[in-house]
């Protein structure tokens, strides 16, 4: 599997790229935005490590424009501690967030979860309630048969889990543990920014926002109604 690094430190670009291969990973580097873009465009890496502080492109701009064409896995890393960045991230469509200071440990098996959540096994390759059905292999979505929606893989594990529950409402600690497998069950914000992305997408496709629910004391459900 070959993974992305978009960092301009070249002293800790050369530490993952030693890390990486020698966990057996096949490693491309990029040092800055349009860098990054290129490497995108000319190899399809199977997962993209981006920082944030980037020259020429920074790294909320690169992955608005990846996410225009591709549903790649990203793992953003920042020096920046704000909630407000992290929100930003993850509305893009980050997969992940490591903040700086990390180890190669730590980075290692955030990797081996990203790259593991694209090789799950699907036990139902297409997965539908009412309106909406789900096509795992090609991570996308479809309102009433016709309008597409692309997926980021956050966003397909969030609605293989909640049609899977077929409208009944699943607790918010059990979907992030679900969606993300390392992240502390307490991160609530990452969930709300997930959801309100994919109720924004349901929206442009012609569905109904109100299709993903929360319910007090429950968590979210998928509540569309089911077809006559």
């Amino acid at each position: 599997m070959s993974i992305l690094i978009v960092d301009d430190d070249v002293e800790l670009v050369g530490l993952l790229r030693f890390a990486l291969h020698a966990a057996g990973y096949d490693v491309l580097t990029a040092f800055d935005g349009e860098q990054a873009l290129l490497r995108l465009r000319e190899h399809k890496p199977e997962l993209v490590i981006l920082d944030v502080n980037l020259p020429v492109r920074d790294g909320f701009q690169v992955l608005a424009e990846l996410r225009r064409t591709s549903q790649v896995p990203v793992m953003m890393l920042t020096v920046r501690t704000t909630e407000e960045d992290e929100v930003q991230g993850l509305d893009l469509g980050a997969d992940d967030y490591l903040r700086k200071p990390f180890s190669p440990r730590a980075l290692l098996a955030r990797v081996r979860s990203l790259l593991r959540r694209g090789t799950d096994a699907v036990e139902d390759p297409v997965l539908a309630w009412g309106p909406l059905s789900i096509d795992v292999e090609r991570s996308e979505a479809r309102v009433d048969g016709q309008s597409v929606i692309r997926l980021s893989p956050l966003e397909l594990r969030l609605l293989r889990l909640l049609l899977s529950y077929r409208g009944r409402p699943v607790d918010a600690d059990r979907l992030i543990s679900f969606v993300w497998a390392d992240r502390d069950a307490a991160d609530r914000e990452a969930l709300k920014q997930v959801v309100h992305r994919l109720r924004r997408k349901l929206a442009l496709a012609g569905g109904d926002a109100a299709w993903i629910e929360y319910v007090p004391n429950a968590g979210y459900a998928f509540t569309a109604p089911e077809l006559s």
